[in-house]
């Protein structure tokens, strides 16, 4: 198989992993092939498991949060007491893959559409690396978790004890981004994903007759002037320096069949992305300002439910700064963009970083064949295993370098400055 990448990268991480490049292809291929939902991952679970043992790590440590293995590999030194978390997701998406390579998903229905199996390997490269060289002073956690798709998995790992078994200092974690090109990692020192809530929007009127209408209250009109005042809210209460996105993406009411009949209820759902809590406040007091009153004003009632699903995903700067300079040590400067624009998609990565200091980054993999995550003709690039799982390697050795005991670790900048 040629996966040779075709972009520059250096480093003694970068060239120890190359040579098992193929290897890790085939692993993140055959966890292609074999796409599992979130706390159902039994046969990608068991295949980290085995490749861990296979790498030689101190400890494997299954079953946390369900489905998550957590690896432990000490380095050559432990004088430091310090110890650092890697964290890569395993779960798959509930939708048909149209590919047509020989690895694509034996599962009708299911399909590693956002690049899960490549997260996985990458750290599974990172583990056979750190395992072989050892060439760190402290510990290293590789957090296999199950389930970020949509079941908070994080989550579900912290509360079986995750970080009261394995107190790290930092947790970093990274997710490839078609929107980059191969060969560039992307960081920000705030916020990276947005918090992502549901909202659902229960309007009760009063059934009737569509030809006579004037008997009813009807909750599909009131639903139709919801939908179009709850999108004042960003334009008119959200200062235009902050962002919020409201989507209402679905409607529910009455019955396709029954096309002179006006329901009594109407069921509005959609998302609500913010960055921060005061925001999200606002715009959870206003839906429920807005819809009530909206309701009131045509006779029905509106009950709105905001659920917080997952948090915004924000970075702490010093550990930010840290992943950009242990980045920029691989590729370069000019291959690290600092500044990345932050998405307002969600990554329920968010849950570790609310109880870590910690960074998320973006690790460049192109829009090969124009298909974007979540695309049903997506796969992951294998030519950026090496570079991931050296990138994983480089936060372990720089962030717990040998000869440094009780040193607190600094950024590469920082070093070279002083």
């Amino acid at each position: 198989m040629d996966s040779s990448p075709r972009f520059q990268a250096s480093g003694r991480a970068f060239a120890h992993i190359a040579r098992f490049h193929p290897e890790i292809t085939a692993f993140r291929r055959d966890l292609h092939a074999h796409p599992e939902l979130g706390f159902e991952e039994i046969y990608t679970s068991g295949r980290v498991q085995e490749s861990l043992r296979a790498c030689g790590v101190d400890e494997i440590h299954p079953g946390i949060g369900k489905t998550g293995v957590v690896g432990v590999i000490r380095g050559r030194s432990t004088a430091s007491g310090r110890m650092i978390g890697l964290r890569a997701d395993m779960d798959a998406l509930p939708m048909c893959e149209d590919n047509d390579f020989n690895w694509r998903s034996a599962k009708k229905g299911l399909m590693h559409g956002c690049g899960h199996d490549g997260h996985t390997a990458m750290l599974v490269g990172a583990a056979r690396y750190l395992a072989e060289t050892r060439d760190f002073d402290g510990t290293a956690v590789l957090i296999f978790q199950p389930g970020e798709e949509g079941f908070a998995g994080a989550r579900a790992m912290i509360e079986d004890g995750l970080f009261d078994r394995f107190p790290v200092s930092a947790v970093y974690a990274m997710h490839n981004w078609p929107g980059l090109p191969a060969g560039t990692v992307g960081i920000n020192r705030g916020a990276m994903m947005a918090a992502a809530d549901r909202i659902t929007i229960e309007i009760a009127g009063k059934g009737g007759h569509g030809a006579h209408a004037y008997l009813t209250v009807d909750p599909v009109l009131v639903s139709a002037h919801i939908i179009t005042a709850v999108q004042s809210i960003v334009s008119r209460n959200v200062r235009p320096i902050d962002a919020a996105v409201i989507s209402i993406c679905a409607m529910q009411a009455g019955d396709l069949g029954a096309m002179s009949v006006v329901p009594g209820k109407a069921m509005l759902v959609g998302t609500v992305r913010t960055f921060s809590i005061r925001v999200q406040a606002q715009v959870e007091q206003r839906l429920v300002e807005l819809c009530s009153a909206v309701a009131a004003g045509f006779g029905a009632t509106a009950q709105v439910k905001f659920e917080r699903i997952y948090p915004a995903t924000i970075n702490t700067a010093p550990e930010a700064l840290f992943a950009g300079d242990v980045a920029q040590s691989l590729v370069g400067a000019h291959n690290v963009e600092r500044n990345m624009e932050p998405s307002m998609g969600a990554e329920d990565f968010s849950f570790m970083l609310q109880k870590k200091a910690g960074a998320y980054m973006r690790i460049g993999q192109d829009a090969r064949g124009g298909a974007f995550l979540h695309n049903s003709r997506y796969d992951f690039n294998d030519e950026i295993l090496p570079l991931g799982a050296a990138l994983h390697a480089g936060l372990i050795e720089q962030g717990m370098p040998l000869n440094a005991v009780d040193r607190p670790a600094k950024s590469v900048a920082a070093s070279v400055a002083s």
